[in-house]
């Protein structure tokens, strides 16, 4: 599916589906257009090379294998390689790539699959001139901007989903526990592989003299540039916490080990000399004392008694428990 919006000082912004003659939209200095390939067929992809001209290995990384984050600079054209990220607690990080092409006066656009933050666009376009009539680099800052901004809502589902494997850890500390931090912590370290790269891109927007952005346009690439920054500084914030919430995880497991141990010790402790006093008058000898002795037995349970207070006593008193 491909969709076209066309700016034009006197018709203002046009939505056009299908395939165009695009080849006179690029020769037309008069007009800013955006075209989006959703999920090309054959023979649309096939208008990339044959409209366009762009450069076979980046239609490659456009249709085919993706390479990951990058820009690369065609000269007469900008290839942007785009990561979205999504985030849900079932099923973790969802990122999804988006292909842009940066033309002096046109911006084209190739995704697989439905993502908010350019149909949020498309519907701006449709109520507001000034997104397209800017010029074809303040379009793709534009572009930009918004699916910087979607990392905001992703960003608030992982921190919702921190605070929780928080607050649980204190509360009711257990093995899910540790898979969810796990969890976490590989969706974070995946967030990290695809914001670092898309920071020091936006870095070179900013800083870097391409020919196509023009030195105003600059400005506000540097605000996307910072706006991603924290993005990334936020990642490692949750990341640091996380670890500290595996390091009160296995505090707590050894706090309660600790503590099994300490009653077991103080019931064997105790038991030690019952065992002792029950072995002694256990012995099978004749002449032995308080053998045929009539309070013999209640005297054996009073001992008894005696050591085991005694003992909880001296415990208490040295605090042991």
């Amino acid at each position: 599916m491909i969709v076209t919006h066309v700016y034009q000082a006197d018709h203002g912004v046009v939505r056009r589906e299908g395939i165009e003659p695009f080849d006179e939209l690029i020769k037309n200095p008069e007009v800013v257009f955006w075209v989006d390939f959703l999920r090309p067929a054959d023979e649309e992809s096939y208008v990339l090379t044959g409209d366009f001209g762009f450069h076979p290995l980046a239609i490659e990384d456009a249709i085919g294998e993706e390479a990951g984050p990058k820009v690369d600079d065609y000269d007469s054209y900008l290839f942007v390689d785009f990561r979205i990220a999504d985030y849900e607690v079932a099923a973790g990080l969802r990122v999804q790539a988006v292909h842009v092409f940066l033309l002096r006066n046109g911006v084209v656009t190739v995704r697989d699959e439905a993502i908010r933050p350019l149909d949020a666009v498309a519907r701006r376009c449709r109520t507001e001139e000034r997104i397209l009539s800017r010029g074809a680099d303040f379009f793709l800052h534009t572009l930009l901007d918004h699916m910087v901004d979607h990392y905001d809502v992703t960003m608030e589902k992982i921190e919702d989903e921190v605070d929780r494997v928080e607050d649980e850890v204190f509360r009711d500390a257990d093995d899910a526990i540790v898979r969810r931090v796990f969890n976490l912590k590989r969706d974070l370290s995946h967030l990290k592989r695809v914001v670092t790269p898309l920071r020091e891109m936006l870095d070179r927007f900013s800083r870097s003299r391409f020919p196509l952005i023009g030195s105003k346009a600059r400005v506000y690439y540097r605000d996307v540039f910072d706006h991603m920054q924290r993005i990334n500084e936020l990642a490692d914030s949750f990341r640091d916490t996380l670890n500290s919430v595996l390091e009160v995880y296995f505090s707590t497991v050894q706090s309660k080990t600790n503590e099994t141990i300490k009653v077991l010790t103080i019931i064997s402790t105790i038991l030690l000399p019952l065992t002792f006093l029950t072995g002694l008058y256990g012995m099978n000898f004749a002449r032995m004392p308080e053998l045929h002795w009539v309070h013999g037995y209640k005297f054996f349970w009073g001992i008894t008694i005696t050591v085991v207070v005694g003992m909880l006593w001296f415990f208490k008193r040295r605090k042991w428990i």
